[in-house]
């Protein structure tokens, strides 16, 4: 499923979604202190081109936890809802089950995205 899972995700909107993720972080390193944020959009990028067969484990520092709440409060609660949002909407058919759960692993990256690393199963 991993490899047919992840030709369809590319095709039916992971190429969109990766290169959108690659400007954000483009965009970020503009300024200084926006280069850890950029960093995080091209760890999204990754994921989000090709998802199945990716795990994420999460672990860190105090520092990242730090920088986590700041990213809640500005950025990553709104990202995982509509991760959530459309990872239900996806759930709803059986063929649409295992796009919803890599959008749930997408909504969970989004809400702690700092200390965590991708990495294939």
């Amino acid at each position: 499923m991993g490899t047919i899972g992840n030709i369809i995700w590319f095709i039916f909107g992971g190429l969109i979604g990766g290169l959108l993720w690659c400007l954000a972080g483009l965009l970020c390193f503009v300024t200084i202190i926006g280069i850890p944020v950029g960093l995080q959009c091209f760890k999204f990028a990754d994921v989000f081109f090709f998802p199945f067969g990716k795990e994420i484990t999460y672990g860190g520092s105090s520092f990242s936890f730090l920088v986590n709440i700041i990213w809640i409060i500005c950025f990553g609660w709104e990202l995982a809802l509509s991760y959530i949002g459309a990872g239900l909407i996806f759930c709803v058919t059986i063929i649409g089950i295992p796009f919803g759960l890599q959008f749930f692993k997408l909504a969970k990256l989004a809400f702690l995205p700092f200390g965590a690393t991708v990495s294939r199963s």
